[in-house]
C-alpha cells in the first residue's frame, strides 16, 4: 500500500514537473513598439475619470522637449478581448474593478520580457487612489523594461568601443550606424545621421572640481557643457558654436549610472549665431577613483518631427556606459 502511495505521488510531481516545464517552455516573445503600453480596462472606466488617472501618469510630458510628448504612447483595449496575441504585449497595465485595492508588478505573465502592472480597487475611487500613489513606482517598471529593450535591440550590430576604452577608460555599446565625427584626447564626438537631420552623443573628462553639489550644480553642468560646445561643436556659420538655450531652465536629478551617482540634466541646446537647436540629456557620472566626472550626452537635431524616441535612444546608450 505504501509502495503504491509513493508511486502516486512520483507520478503527480512529474505530471505537474512537466506541466510547468511545458509552460515555460511555451510563454512566447513579446512585442511592441518602444515606449508603447497597453491599457486593459473596461470601457466606461477608460473614457472617465479613471482613464483620465492614468493619462495623467503614462501620457505626462517628457522632460527637457521643447513641444509636448507624451512619455507613453497607449493603446486601450477591453478586459473581454485581452486574450491570444494581445496579451504578448511588452508593457501592460492593467485595471481590474472589484477587488482589493492593490497594485502589483508582475514579469513575464504571458510573454517574455514582459511587465505588466495589474491595479485593482472596488470603487473608481480605490483605483485612482491606488493609480496615483503609486506612480513613480509604475512610470519606473515601464521605463526599466523600455530601456533594457532598446539596449537589447542595439546589442544586435555595435560599434566597436576600442578607441573609447584606450583614451577614456570606458565602454559604451552604440549602435553601428553611428560613428566618430571627432577624437580629441579625452574628447568624443559620436554621431548618427537621420533623415531629418542628426543624433549624436558627446563623451568626455572633467575634474571633479569642475561640478560642485548643492544649489550650484545645475550651473556648473551648463557652465562645463557650453565651454565644451564652444571648443568642440562648431556650426557651418563662422562663429556659431552650441550652447544651452537659455530661454529654457534646465531640469536636474539625481541618478545612477555604472553603480555610480551621476547628475542627470536635461534641457535644450541651441546653436550660438545661428539658427539651429534641440533638446539634450547629460549625465555627470562621478569617479572617484579616477579624481573626474564622465560627462556624456547626447543631443538631437531633428526640426519639425518628434524627438521622444531618438532621445530615449540616446539615453539607453548612455545607460549602457561603464567606467573601466
Amino acid at each position: 500500500m505504501i509502495k503504491k502511495a509513493l508511486s502516486l505521488l512520483l507520478i503527480i510531481t512529474l505530471f505537474n514537473s512537466c506541466e510547468d516545464e511545458n509552460q515555460k517552455r511555451f510563454v512566447g516573445k513579446s512585442s511592441g513598439n518602444i515606449n508603447s503600453v497597453v491599457v486593459v480596462s473596461d470601457n466606461l472606466l477608460w473614457d472617465g475619470k479613471v482613464g483620465d488617472a492614468i493619462r495623467d501618469v503614462l501620457a505626462a510630458p517628457v522632460e527637457g522637449l521643447s513641444n509636448e510628448e507624451p512619455q507613453f504612447t497607449m493603446s486601450q483595449m477591453p478586459t473581454q478581448v485581452f486574450s491570444g496575441f494581445a496579451k504578448k504585449n511588452r508593457t501592460v497595465l492593467k485595471i481590474e474593478k472589484g477587488k482589493e485595492a492593490a497594485t502589483k508588478i508582475a514579469k513575464d505573465a504571458y510573454a517574455t520580457p514582459q511587465t505588466m502592472v495589474v491595479i485593482s480597487g472596488q470603487t473608481n475611487a480605490e483605483i485612482i487612489a491606488e493609480i496615483k500613489a503609486n506612480a513613480p513606482k509604475i512610470v519606473d517598471a515601464f521605463k526599466k523594461t523600455e530601456i533594457t529593450e532598446r539596449q537589447r535591440r542595439t546589442s544586435k550590430s555595435l560599434f566597436n568601443d576600442a578607441q573609447l576604452e584606450k583614451q577614456l577608460g570606458v565602454s559604451l555599446k552604440f549602435p553601428s550606424a553611428y560613428r566618430i565625427a571627432k577624437s580629441d584626447g579625452d574628447f568624443f564626438w559620436i554621431r548618427r545621421d537621420i533623415e531629418t537631420g542628426n543624433v549624436d552623443l558627446m563623451v568626455y573628462e572633467v575634474p571633479l572640481s569642475s561640478i560642485r553639489k548643492g544649489d550650484s550644480t545645475v550651473l556648473d553642468v551648463i557652465k562645463v557643457r557650453d565651454s565644451v560646445g564652444k571648443i568642440h561643436i562648431e556650426g557651418a556659420l563662422e562663429g556659431s558654436f552650441m550652447g544651452t538655450d537659455q530661454h529654457f531652465t534646465p531640469f536636474i536629478n539625481e541618478a545612477i549610472v555604472d553603480n555610480k551617482p551621476a547628475f542627470e540634466t536635461k534641457g535644450l541646446w541651441d546653436l550660438k549665431n545661428a539658427f539651429m537647436s534641440g533638446p539634450f540629456i547629460n549625465y555627470a557620472i562621478e569617479d572617484k577613483v579616477n579624481d573626474r566626472y564622465v560627462v556624456i550626452e547626447g543631443y538631437v537635431f531633428a526640426p519639425s518631427v518628434q524627438k521622444r524616441d531618438y532621445v530615449f535612444e540616446l539615453e539607453s546608450i548612455i545607460k549602457s556606459l561603464r567606467i573601466k
